[in-house]
């Protein structure tokens, strides 16, 4: 590794305008430039984080943000020519000498560039032009206007909600000045927000708290003006508040049968549940409720899809609501402002409004809250839509870190709305000290130019098995994932654990260090829970080692995040308060509680300090909730896919909020950092070449389950082990046991992190700005001897062998020390470590689970009665409805599949197909690609997944039949058969699949009739 330091990253001072920026090129040596970074964003197609292209994206510069910037400049220094007393007084208040709380220099300039976009003369504002958002042809032909927005992109951190209180003083206070007169001005602006979190905290903007508003506890207004400013309104709302309500419901139940209000009809998903509610943006409906609906006429059944009982699951409907008048919503919304003209309204958070393209496109189904995001964004923009065509909106004012389109937008996505018009983005607030520096691995001893902490998830997909790895509708196997990501994980957490004694030896913060875990889906975020909280890892993981991470019954030290906020009020007091020891109190001393916070915890029997009080970890699916404003996060692991740098930059600032805003005596901030393993965040990705040719298209077929062919369906279970009966016995032949070679360039024990500053190919460069870091797992090893690691294997191994010979524990127990022993043979005849790995890195997950298969492989067992197969505990089942997929090779059509194709892999396999297409017997079949059916078999003590080649439903689906064709015999070839015959074995002796039957073809002649024989047998 190597060991030297550079410059830090922090060049400004964060209450000036930068004049310093780095730039940064792969192969030199990073060089500090003069003047302004340029404001600009790199483009890449939806998607192409995932793929391993080399055009990862495009630098395209902010013509409009530039000269939007360069005329300010100039407006500033001519004395902001055009603008308003009160305005020039707002302005000379904010940059006065002397203020005991210094304005942010990106503060400004946002409050700046509005209002010099407001109030410039003319002659300052030629050439620029801000394209509105203009509505979608179909939503033009209902009669819906262009929305005039002006976004400020500000980098997490840098205080949107100070400037939100600036605006909403500037042009309440015009308003008034001018007796009500001046249309560029409104008394009444409308906050929008995305969650509960962000609307209590947004409170302060409210100017009738007086000395409590934001407006005095920041001097934002000078004292004279408070008597005006309170004569305006500041009214917060959360988006949900512009979903139209069933008319004259109570709970929404008797307005369906009621017939009341406007009819409004909509097309929606409804899944069948045991309790009606909407969650993560779902609707879930009882089948009493789904059915009853139907008889009255308030649901229109478009498709539906059906269990193997043919009750309905899931259904598209369009369902018939009877909502609320206009008019009606609009005092709702509103309530005073209903009767104001031509609003104000602010944004927050507005990267979630946006208006979705015509067709909705291709996603993840497998990604929790996508389809929340994409239902939030329509209802948010409907709204404002709604109050600009009944009251008029004057101005929309977005704020966010990222301003950008998500998706289903068609080749808009991730880019920026269009109507940004002042920028000062992460790599400002980075240089200008407004934020953690973000730490990413940089490199490892695998030599890659990506190490592969970079990019966990990538790096762990072509490690797994066929059968673990899923696809676009099947989730991969948690299992998998967490076996894979335990030693980054483990390596991380000893980091944190070293940050949180450090900050207690230093006793200046008694507040512990958070750390954070960003799953993909709610399975896997329950497994990671189980392992890092509750000590309960699944088998072939060890345990964590991580104790200051566990839960006890007198202390909540992780929580898991599953579910949105706003459906969970106490998971939402606990987040609000993460970091906080107590609560503020008032002038008597007593403490202020949130509303209903009382009594909830008297509801719940929980103490009344703040229930995060003691939370050093979070598991959390997607992004966690915006407005977030914890600032003792310190490490974060992202273990999910991220399809977009937008979404990086969202999990990444979660962790970036200072501690600290004490400059150094040289007016710079002190540097704060942010660890973080697993989040893909280029900050400054690749530019592509200009004179690149374009890639060739090339042709592909989708291959799927087709839903009108769902009596075709076949499900088989999911088997990644057996249970035997066998005689107790803990022999071992150590010269026929296989041994593990511990290669530390293969799963890296140390990685040297930077500043998230990459090169311009958006590589991690170990020569940006910053200091190096070396990360090891030597307080991993620290804590987790060798002789404790053992005991933790010997219990693991106990406990997986009773499983698979069916004895009883307990009755192993007086066995421990032989199991003990056995684990720490293993460690000294067959752990071969190349330095720095060492030999008790065996117990680092995947080495972990494969000594474990090469011990039970080789035990001693004897007296087998019989087998029964052990199911996987989160995915028990897969089906054909599970198979969607591209393919580049050519494929066949058949009728007789769930499928609408079969991809062969040679001629035999396309003569077998057309047999099984067209042969009485069959009832339907599929080819194994894309399904994930996956034996399991060890070979050399190594385990592996076998793929057969097809599976053929007979019987009405009490009879299987695999097929494999094989045009070789070998050492293999003889494994895989013998597991397919014990698999076969197992599941049917097992019954609750019915019987299953294997057939090896071994010659192409013998295909029809070898089939022909088994199908009729």
């Amino acid at each position: 590794m190597l060991d030297f330091q550079v410059e830090s990253p922090i060049q400004n001072s964060p209450y000036d305008e930068p004049t310093r920026w780095w730039r940064i090129v792969p192969g030199e040596t990073p060089q500090l430039m003069d003047g302004r970074r340029p404001a600009a964003y790199y483009w890449r197609k939806a998607g192409g984080a995932e793929e391993d292209n080399e055009d990862v994206g495009t630098e395209i510069t902010l013509i409009m943000v530039n000269r939007i910037r360069d005329r300010v400049r100039q407006w500033r220094a001519e004395g902001f020519q055009g603008a308003s007393r009160i305005s020039l007084e707002l302005l000379a208040w904010w940059q006065r000498e002397g203020r005991a709380q210094r304005l942010f220099f990106a503060q400004l300039e946002a409050a700046m560039t509005v209002i010099f976009l407001t109030e410039a003369r003319p002659d300052y504002l030629q050439g620029i032009d801000i394209r509105p958002d203009a509505p979608t042809e179909r939503q033009a032909t209902d009669g819906i206007k262009p929305l005039m927005r002006w976004a400020c992109k500000m980098a997490t951190g840098s205080g949107k909600t100070t400037v939100m209180g600036m605006l909403a003083a500037w042009t309440i206070l015009n308003k008034v000045a001018s007796g009500g007169r001046d249309a560029r001005f409104a008394d009444f602006v409308l906050v929008v927000c995305p969650n509960v979190t962000i609307r209590s905290r947004l409170g302060e903007l409210d100017p009738g708290r007086g000395d409590a508003s934001l407006y005095r506890t920041r001097d934002l207004v000078p004292p004279h003006l408070m008597a005006l400013l309170v004569q305006g309104r500041v009214l917060v709302r959360n988006w949900h508040a512009f979903e139209l309500q069933d008319d004259g419901s109570v709970g929404g139940d008797s307005a369906r049968v009621v017939k009341r209000g406007r009819e409004l009809r909509e097309r929606r998903t409804v899944r069948i549940a045991d309790k009606a509610t909407t969650a993560r943006g779902n609707r879930y409906m009882t089948l009493d409720a789904y059915r009853k609906a139907q008889v009255l006429g308030l649901l229109e059944v478009v498709s539906e899809a059906r269990d193997e009982h043919g009750v309905p699951v899931q259904a598209e409907v369009i369902e018939t609501r009877y909502v609320e008048s206009d008019t009606k919503w609009l005092r709702r919304v509103l309530e005073d402002g209903s009767r104001k003209r031509n609003i104000m309204v602010f944004n927050d958070e507005a990267h979630h409004a946006y208006r979705l393209g015509e067709s909705e496109e291709e996603e993840d189904e497998d990604d929790d809250g996508l389809d929340a995001y994409y239902r939030e964004a329509t209802v948010w923009v409907e709204g404002l839509d709604r109050i600009n065509r009944l009251t008029g909106i004057s101005r929309v004012m977005d704020f966010s870190a990222t301003p950008y389109y998500l998706g289903r937008v068609g080749n808009n996505a991730n880019r920026p709305f269009p109507w940004v018009v002042s920028d000062f983005g992460l790599m400002e607030a980075i240089e200008s000290g407004l934020t953690k520096i973000p730490q990413f691995a940089a490199r490892d001893l695998t030599g890659e130019p990506i190490p592969g902490y970079f990019n966990i998830w990538r790096w762990i997909l072509p490690q797994l098995k066929a059968s673990e790895r899923g696809g676009r509708k099947q989730a991969a196997k948690p299992e998998a994932i967490l076996r894979h990501a335990f030693t980054p994980m483990v390596m991380l957490g000893g980091l944190w654990q070293q940050r949180a004694r450090d900050v207690a030896a230093k006793g200046e913060d008694d507040r512990p260090p958070v750390f954070i875990v960003v799953c993909k889906n709610i399975k896997l975020s329950r497994l990671v829970y189980d392992w890092l909280a509750m000590d309960n890892p699944p088998p072939g993981v060890p345990k964590s080692g991580l104790s200051d991470f566990l839960n006890t019954p007198e202390r909540e030290n992780t929580i898991r995040v599953d579910s949105t906020v706003e459906e969970d009020a106490w998971m939402r007091f606990t987040l609000d308060t993460v970091g906080r020891r107590d609560w503020s109190r008032d002038t008597m001393g007593r403490p202020i509680y949130p509303d209903g916070f009382v009594e909830l915890a008297e509801k719940l029997k929980k103490p009344l300090h703040p229930p995060g009080r003691d939370v050093r970890a979070i598991i959390s699916v997607g992004m966690l909730t915006e407005g977030w404003d914890c600032n003792t996060v310190t490490h974060i692991v992202g273990l999910r896919p991220f399809m977009s740098q937008l979404l990086c930059e969202q999990v990444v600032g979660r962790g970036l909020r200072r501690a600290g805003y004490e400059p150094d005596p040289d007016g710079k901030l002190p540097e704060e950092i942010a660890q973080i393993f697993g989040v893909p965040f280029q900050v400054v990705p690749f530019k592509a070449q200009a004179s690149a040719a374009p890639k060739p298209q090339v042709q592909t077929w989708r291959v799927r389950a087709l839903p009108e062919r769902a009596p075709l369906e076949i499900k088989f279970p999911r088997v990644d082990g057996y249970i035997v009966q066998a005689r107790r016995s803990l022999d071992i032949d150590w010269e026929r046991v296989d041994a593990i070679q511990i290669d530390p360039t293969r799963l890296p024990v140390s990685v040297e992190m930077k500043a998230g500053l990459p090169a311009a190919d958006g590589t991690p460069m170990v020569g940006a700005p910053g200091r190096v870091e070396e990360v090891t797992l030597a307080e991993y090893r620290l804590h987790n001897r060798l002789q404790t690691q053992a005991m933790r294997a010997a219990h693991e191994l106990m406990r997986e062998y009773a499983r698979r010979t069916a004895v009883d524990v307990e009755v192993l127990r007086p066995l421990f020390g032989s199991f003990v022993a056995l684990v720490l043979g293993f460690v000294q005849r067959k752990a071969l470590a190349y330095p720095p790995a060492q030999k008790s890195d065996v117990f680092l997950a995947p080495n972990y689970s494969r000594m474990q298969e090469i011990l039970l492989e080789h035990l001693t067992v004897s007296g087998t009665e019989g087998l029964r197969p052990r199911f996987e505990q989160h995915r028990p089942v897969g089906s054909t409805a599970d198979v969607d997929y591209s393919t580049r090779k050519e494929p066949m059509p058949v009728l007789r599949s769930h499928l609408n194709f079969v991809v062969a892999d040679s001629q035999w396999e396309r003569i077998a197909a057309t047999v099984l297409d067209t042969h009485p017997k069959v009832e339907s079949f599929v080819k194994n690609s894309g399904l994930g059916f996956a034996i399991p078999y060890t070979l050399r003590g190594t385990a592996h997944d076998y793929l057969p080649d097809f599976v053929v439903k007979l019987d009405g689906g009490q009879r299987h039949l695999v097929v494999e064709i094989k045009g070789v015999t070998d050492e293999l070839s003889d494994a895989k058969k013998r597991a397919a015959q014990q698999w076969c074995e197992a599941v049917s002796g097992e019954g609750s699949f019915g019987r299953w039957d294997f057939l090896q073809i071994e010659s192409r002649q013998t295909i029809p009739g070898q089939l022909a024989a088994a199908l009729e047998a």
